[in-house]
């Protein structure tokens, strides 16, 4: 199934303090790039909620705070998916951490979990600390199982 030659809106919501996950997430709209789509990024903070239910697919990326959890800057866009009907919105989430704490890419997880029950989830990437070399076929996949699901919906 060719990957390239259709039109899909997707956004890439993410937030980062080190820089490790905006990292990530250049190199995922890299990839997307390479199939001929741009995604539009914002930054959790600017993302405009209201147009949610707009994008065919929509990537989560960030790091983990704490003891696991989602950072406070990442709470509106998890509470936007539970509190709207998204279950047609394709999702992916991807992000950074350091397994050195208890529960490596607890935020992930947390996305994770929501996501599968309030939207169509097609994939998960966790990273340790920024994407080295050894990531990026992963992230390759990442990109492509949402590309798939995209398509398998249009």
């Amino acid at each position: 199934m060719a990957l390239t030659n259709y039109e899909a809106e997707i956004a890439i919501v993410y937030t980062s303090v080190t820089g490790n996950t905006r990292v990530l997430v250049e190199e995922i709209k890299s990839v997307f790039q390479q199939y001929g789509i741009s995604p539009s990024l914002f930054q959790a903070s600017l993302f405009p909620y209201e147009i949610l239910k707009d994008f065919d697919a929509i990537v989560i990326a960030t790091y983990t705070w704490g003891n696991g959890e989602v950072p406070p800057s990442m709470r509106q866009i998890y509470e936007a998916f539970e509190q709207s009907d998204t279950k047609h919105v394709i999702t992916g989430i991807a992000g950074t951490g350091d397994s050195f704490y208890p529960y490596f890419c607890g935020a992930v997880d947390a996305f994770r979990d929501m996501l599968f029950v309030q939207t169509t989830l097609a994939a998960t990437l966790k990273v340790e600390l920024a994407p080295q070399d050894t990531d990026l076929p992963r992230c390759r996949l990442f990109v492509e199982s949402i590309l798939k699901r995209v398509r398998q919906e249009k």
